[in-house]
């Protein structure tokens, strides 16, 4: 129960209490207006059952009566200690009776305590049902504390119960510090109900001070600290603690046994069967598993085939179980959901949650967290929230569990809320609560706000000083791009911790400081320590994105040294250096030295192929990946599909889509964007826009390789009919969709359409132009013969003009005929690119244009001097899968005669139907 923020506010007004005033109140009566003060009881006292009957044959009855008739005093306090001691809770007729024992005997003030003591118990065994009850009984309290009646034991027990209902650790905190000042804090009873309270908040510290200090303890009591330092993960100090438990002059009962054998389980698995076998012997020495023994071996059994990994012979086992009418209990539950998690098989966990629901054992907090645990790993969060909300008592292991799955499932929101719902709960988080929720910020929009208040919790608590915390924070700070509290954080570490180190690397990387991960990587190398496989592949990512092949090929041989070189997490990392840097050869090789390479590194070396333009091996590489049985996903149809596009092989893209569909990813967004600009680029648009209406159009990047390929196609008004349509439909441009558009306006010369939807970027949709729009617009009216107007637009941008402006420009000069321009043009451009060949052969054919043929021959010259080639143009046509490349003079095709013999009759059959040659871009001084 979990009271509102009024209680809170009420309650921590009630325990501002002067603790330094005398403790010790006169006898004199409370005044009238205090009693007139007292809430008005909204509740029974006493159980439905209790009557006068039932007390009046109360053993203590007779007595009690005989000193109100004698007004003995001291009998009358005699039988009031005697009913204290016995534990016994006297219902309304017995307090009645105290209460005229004391009126009787002239001492008000013990008349009154009993009367302060029974409201307070009402309003405390109300209190799960009302949450105002537990406001009023601190303001009761808080009466009590102003007047002359003198606190009991009795008097603090309903008051440490509202404490831990409210939820409120300082509320607690409160009352022991009151206890002790009064001469109460060493009270077996008050001392007792404290290390109750401490333990369910997970203060083991305070309860483990407050239980070593007490003389008196009792078996429960022993089982409540072993049941936390089992909660809390200290599994060592639970086994001590049993330890002194058994050298006690009480003896562990089977809620112990049970308890420390929970303990066991994390500690170890030779150390742990051995202490297992041990506490296993004692109970049976005790007799503690008169009736279970059965239990006991069954479970033994079960857990042993979950430690050797057997999960399917433990699932036999249980069946086996249930087949023999052994009585379980909650450890074959923990342990069969354990094994079935392992197992990962849903439905058999459902049958399992079935028959605990049946038996009642769905209620016991351990059964409950492993049934969160076991569906979690089963994909199924759904179920695992549902066990979560239908429990009645939760530890901090099921909080943890509940926030991790949900981090894990990236409901990072979710993740966030649970942890929120636990400080207000009152429970203090642990290492592997923060470092849970640290992982559901690093992919959190807000996430750097939401780390710095987890961080400052962290502090607060001490719990900073975790290696997992630290660590956890590093990395949420490096992901967010916060090198720098990141850096103060790693920096302050005191020992040396691996993860951390990964950390760090892996935040430069994302930082765009690859050198400084590197530099990490030579460091831990320097130092001694022994790198991880997470160090080598980050280490390879940071070579990669430098391009440093030479730095690249030292990390793989260092990974080839220390046997990391059939990891598959190693490998991909040093295929995809190898890759960024241009060397297939060596990635090809590595990529065949995996013994069993998964989708990823099948999609990486696809994607390397087609990134560096062999286009053909990465669709060979993908009948491979077939023949192997791995399964495609979407990102190696989008790679696939990008390829067939770079090749225009329309037919290689149509069986790709084939298999799209077969496999179910046709309606996925990334494929189907790659597909519809596939069939664009082969120059069937028709088809293109086919499959773009067959989509869910809510997704940007769909809307904008339809608008492109409409653009490329040179049909304008439909690119611009769907940019409205876009709009209407309630899709948000970006700067990609004015790319489109503005290559729409220069493919079709609608220079004033240009100029509008450039303008509207800032001032309507607050995007900023960038070169590549700048580009479009220049290109616009370089088409339109609108040759100074573009290198005026140029001279104004607010960036430098690259290469692909300067050479449009020129284009556009050639085309105009406006030698001036291009010689200003050119003179930018072979300053920015001075081994470009375009430059060179743009600038020749404007003076041939010109009929400036000296001008050609000193172009000509110039290119030969300074050692600048042109790649010869080529073309190519696929048939039947195989393509036919062809270049300028080029006599390799295996059918050259026969090509070149139906060119000649092609070139004859359109001279007759009239064909002259156009010479106006002839470039050389000769006869046509």
């Amino acid at each position: 129960m979990q009271p509102g923020n009024a209680v809170a506010k009420e309650a921590q007004s009630h325990f501002h209490f002067p603790l330094c005033q005398n403790p010790i109140p006169s006898h004199s009566p409370p005044s009238i207006p205090l009693l007139l003060s007292l809430p008005p009881f909204p509740f029974s006292l006493s159980s439905p059952s209790s009557s006068s009957s039932s007390s009046s044959s109360s053993q203590w009855f007779s007595i009690l009566r005989a000193a109100i008739s004698k007004t003995d005093l001291l009998l009358g306090k005699s039988v009031h200690a005697l009913i204290v001691t016995s534990g016994e809770n006297p219902d309304r007729f017995l307090n009645n009776n105290l209460i005229t024992m004391y009126s009787r005997c002239g001492s008000l003030s013990f008349a009154h305590l009993v009367t302060w003591n029974s409201i307070l118990a009402g309003y405390a065994l109300s209190a799960d049902s009302e949450v105002e009850n537990v406001k009023e009984g601190f303001r009761l309290f808080r009466l009590l504390r102003g007047s002359a009646v003198v606190t009991s034991r009795h008097t603090l027990a309903p008051v440490l119960k509202l404490c831990l209902l409210s939820g409120y650790v300082w509320a607690s905190e409160a009352v022991h510090g009151y206890a002790v000042k009064i001469g109460l804090g060493w009270d077996v009873f008050v001392s007792g109900a404290l290390v109750n309270i401490y333990s369910k908040f997970g203060r083991i510290r305070e309860a483990r001070v407050l239980f070593d200090c007490m003389e008196e303890r009792d078996v429960v009591l022993w089982n409540v600290m072993l049941k936390a330092c089992v909660e809390m993960g200290l599994y060592k100090e639970a086994l001590c603690l049993f330890s002194s438990f058994h050298r006690s002059e009480l003896h562990p009962d089977d809620v112990s046994v049970r308890c420390v054998l929970n303990a066991i389980n994390n500690v170890g698995s030779d150390e742990g069967n051995r202490l297992a076998e041990q506490v296993k012997a004692y109970a049976i020495k005790l007799v503690l598993n008169h009736d279970h023994s059965d239990v006991f071996k069954w479970n033994k059994t079960l857990s042993e085939y979950l430690q050797a990994g057997e999960n399917w012979a433990a699932v036999q086992c249980f069946i086996n179980m249930i087949r023999s009418k052994v009585e379980y209990d909650s450890v074959t539950f923990v342990v069969i959901l354990s094994a079935i998690a392992g197992a990962n098989d849903l439905e058999m966990g459902q049958q399992v949650h079935g028959v605990a629901l049946k038996s009642g054992f769905d209620f016991i907090v351990s059964v409950a967290n492993s049934l969160i645990n076991m569906y979690s790993k089963a994909g199924s969060l759904y179920f695992a929230r549902k066990v979560f909300n239908y429990m009645k008592e939760m530890d901090l292991i099921s909080w943890n569990s509940m926030i991790s799955s949900c981090a894990q499932s990236s409901l990072k929101e979710e993740a966030v809320n649970l942890f929120i719902d636990l400080l207000r709960d009152g429970l203090r988080p642990d290492q592997f609560t923060i470092t849970s929720v640290l992982r559901a910020c690093s992919s959190f929009k807000e996430g750097s706000y939401l780390c710095k208040q987890i961080h400052v919790h962290a502090i607060k608590t001490g719990i900073i000083a975790d290696s997992f915390v630290s660590t956890a924070l590093i990395d949420v700070y490096s992901r967010s791009g916060n090198m720098k509290e990141a850096e103060f954080l790693f920096e302050n570490k005191g020992e040396f911790d691996l993860a951390s180190w990964n950390a760090m690397m892996f935040g430069y990387i994302m930082s765009n400081d690859s050198q400084k991960a590197l530099n990490l990587f030579s460091l831990i190398h320097e130092s001694g320590e022994r790198a991880d496989q997470i160090t080598l592949a980050t280490a390879a990512k940071a070579s990669g994105c430098l391009v440093g092949l030479e730095q690249g090929m030292q990390i793989h041989n260092y990974v080839i040294k220390t046997g990391f070189d059939l990891d598959l997490c190693v490998s991909s990392g040093i295929l995809v250096m190898y890759i960024k840097c241009g060397d297939m050869e060596s990635a090809h090789m590595v990529f065949t030295q995996i013994p069993v390479p998964d989708d990823v590194a099948w999609t990486t070396m696809i994607s390397g192929c087609v990134e560096n333009g062999d286009e053909d091996r990465a669709l060979s590489i993908y009948h491979q990946m077939r023949l192997s049985g791995v399964q495609p996903d979407e990102y190696t149809f989008a790679t696939l599909v990008k390829a067939s596009s770079c090749l225009t092989a329309l037919e290689h893209g149509r069986q790709i889509q084939a298999n799209v569909i077969k496999l179910g990813y046709a309606l996925d967004p990334f494929v189907g964007t790659s597909l519809i600009d596939m069939y664009a680029k082969c120059g069937n648009i028709g088809d293109a826009y086919l499959l773009f209406q067959r989509m869910k159009l809510s997704n940007i990047a769909l809307w904008n390789a339809m608008l492109i390929g409409l653009a490329q196609h040179g049909n304008a008004k439909e690119a611009l009919n769907l940019f409205k349509a876009m709009e209407s439909n309630g899709i948000e441009p970006d700067k990609v969709t004015f790319i489109g558009v503005l290559s729409a306006c220069s493919h079709s010369g609608l220079i004033s359409e240009a100029y509008e939807y450039f303008d509207s970027m800032s001032k309507k949709y607050g995007i900023k132009p960038e070169i590549e729009h700048y580009s479009r617009l220049v290109d616009a009216l370089g088409r339109v013969g609108h040759v100074q107007e573009a290198e005026k637009l140029i001279g104004s941008m607010p960036f430098e003009a690259t290469a692909s402006m300067y050479i449009a420009l020129l284009g556009a000069c050639r085309v105009q005929g406006d030698t001036e321009t291009g010689k200003r043009v050119t003179t930018q451009l072979l300053e920015l690119e001075p081994s470009d060949s375009a430059a060179y052969v743009l600038l020749s054919n404007i003076y041939a244009a010109a009929n400036q043929w000296d001008d050609v021959a000193d172009a000509r010259k110039m290119m030969a001097r300074k050692k600048v080639k042109k790649d010869p143009g080529f073309s190519w046509i696929d048939v039947k899968n195989k393509v036919h490349l062809f270049v300028v003079d080029d006599r390799s095709h295996p059918q050259t005669d026969l090509i070149y013999d139906k060119v000649e009759d092609l070139i004859q059959r359109i001279r007759e139907e009239g064909y002259v040659p156009d010479t106006d871009f002839t470039l050389l001084d000769v006869e046509e």
